[in-house]
């Protein structure tokens, strides 16, 4: 692990203490997208090819598959691809970057659009929703 690689992960490790070293990960196989990854405190991609496929499981029955919340976008700025969403069990408002948006165009985020999120946090550590997608219509 070089240098940088060995500040991203300690400053993402601070943010997330049970953040681990894949151990069949050396430094010539980390990837931008990795280091990237690292950065956001998110760590290794294994989990992600692990999740259910869309239309399956408690989804097809209308309800959010476990861990995805319901909202509503409050505002977003597409000029610099940012906004907030307004949980449908209230609370707080949550940010998202348009980054993070998995299913459905850019153009779609309008104030009142209904979207599907998963809480994750953002570069900074901050709560923030992550995999963002466009609710189909009721």
């Amino acid at each position: 692990m070089n240098a940088r690689q060995k500040r991203l992960f300690e400053e993402a490790r601070k943010r997330n203490p049970e953040l681990k070293i894949p151990s069949n990960a050396t430094a010539t196989e980390w990837t931008e997208a990795d280091l990237a990854l690292i950065k956001q405190g998110v760590g290794d991609k294994t989990s992600r090819s692990e999740r259910a496929p869309a239309g399956a499981g408690s989804e097809a029955a209308g309800e959010p598959p476990s861990g995805e919340q319901a909202g509503a976008v409050v505002t977003y700025f597409e000029a610099k691809g940012f906004g907030f969403l307004r949980p449908d069990d209230g609370g707080r408002d949550i940010f998202f970057h348009v980054s993070r948006l998995a299913e459905g165009l850019a153009t779609d985020l309008r104030p009142g659009t209904r979207v599907l999120y998963e809480l994750g946090m953002d570069r900074t550590g901050k709560m923030a929703a992550s995999s963002i997608r466009i609710a189909p219509p009721a």
